[in-house]
């Protein structure tokens, strides 16, 4: 059976983040309209993180590489890895983190 999250229904989850479609094995996310200036505190998390830039730009730092993120590109944030994004010009991304990120 498919599932269909439409956008402008889309909830909103505990860290502000856009919450899409989701099942078993992975879920996604949108992060909208992040402002520049915002870092996000370091964080190690028990799933693996892909995503892909749709606007703007942010800094990606993942157990002490840095990595620019900009339009077209995409990251891969392992499990348990430690990282933080520093946001640098409004940023919109998707992700998705297998298992889903609770």
């Amino acid at each position: 059976m498919a599932t269909k999250v439409s956008g402008s229904k889309a909830g909103t989850g505990a860290h502000g983040e856009v919450v899409l479609a989701r099942g078993q094995s992975v879920a996604m996310r949108m992060w909208r309209d992040e402002a520049p200036g915002t870092d996000k505190p370091m964080a190690s998390r028990p799933y693996e993180t892909v995503g892909y830039v749709i606007a703007g730009r942010a800094e990606l730092t993942v157990s002490g590489e840095k990595v620019l993120l900009e339009p077209g590109d995409s990251w891969l944030v392992p499990e348990g890895a430690e990282h933080t994004y520093t946001i640098l010009e409004t940023f919109t991304a998707v992700e998705a983190t297998s298992p889903p990120a609770r």
